[in-house]
């Protein structure tokens, strides 16, 4: 099964577009638990109502090879028939490309990743050869800094453009084993609105829901597909850290089936 249909399968049988992000961080955690008991408790609490898990590479190499090793048994842990977005941003020339590729598919094993296309085709290819794997093509990012670059009008054949619009037409155009979404922040919901008009079958991973800001009911309206599915909506603090308490699981599996019923309540009303 590849990761699309692994990814349709499970919005399906959970009735989710929740994507929980597993971004363990020390300083917010509760007390005496390691990364790999939390991110096993956050699993059993909501493998139920999610459709993608996205673990951040970042949180795992800060603390070197426990924390890789915590990542690794944490992908293994994760129910088969739930993917797992690997969030590396990864995005080099070619041969570089192809070690980046190899670790995240091969040995971590995850579903899709998260890939920077600044460099260009050859960076990306790598990737989008692994037909199986899901490949998530940054294109108009949730952060602040975003508009340095992302929102500047760049000359095109079609005339002049946004460059996040030059950037999804062109993982469209790379799309030929039907592999690649777009990273889409839930913080610019005109951008999003334009992305799902122009490639309107396309996956798209949307951050910025929850501690970032991003309105819910218009990313629902904006971002879902015409049957009101391929919008993988991520949260991750809000979610993982409901609690610093003993009660953390529980009230991750709290937080993950309200978003996930707010979500179904505005996918109802399309």
């Amino acid at each position: 099964m590849n990761f699309m249909e692994k990814l349709t399968n499970a919005t399906r049988k959970n009735q989710s577009l929740v994507c929980v992000g597993l971004d363990p961080d020390p300083n917010l955690m509760p007390e005496n638990i390691s990364v790999l008991a939390f991110n096993k408790a956050i699993v059993d609490a909501t493998a139920h109502l999610v459709c993608a898990y996205k673990p951040n590479l970042a949180f795992y190499e800060a603390m070197g090879r426990e924390g890789m090793e915590a990542l690794e048994q944490t992908v293994k842990y994760i129910p088969n028939d739930i993917p797992v977005i690997c969030d590396g941003k990864r995005g080099d020339i070619g041969n570089t490309a192809r070690a980046y590729a190899r670790a995240i598919f091969d040995r971590l094993g995850c579903d899709a990743t998260t890939v920077n296309p600044y460099l260009g085709f050859d960076s990306v290819e790598p990737f989008i050869q692994y037909k199986d794997k899901g490949v998530f093509v940054l294109c108009r990012t949730s952060n602040a800094g975003a508009l340095d670059f992302q929102s500047l009008r760049c000359e095109s054949e079609s005339g002049t453009r946004p460059l996040f619009e030059l950037v999804a037409l062109k993982a469209s155009q790379w799309n030929v084993n039907g592999n690649i979404g777009l990273v889409v922040g839930a913080t610019y919901p005109d951008e999003l609105k334009v992305t799902r008009n122009n490639h309107p079958d396309m996956p798209l991973l949307i951050p910025g829901i929850g501690a970032q800001g991003g309105d819910l009911e218009i990313t629902i309206r904006y971002g879902v597909d015409a049957k009101g599915e391929k919008a993988i909506i991520n949260s991750s603090r809000q979610i993982i850290y409901a609690s610093k308490g003993k009660d953390f699981a529980e009230a991750a599996g709290k937080a993950a089936l309200s978003l996930r019923d707010e979500i179904n309540h505005y996918r109802s009303h399309l």
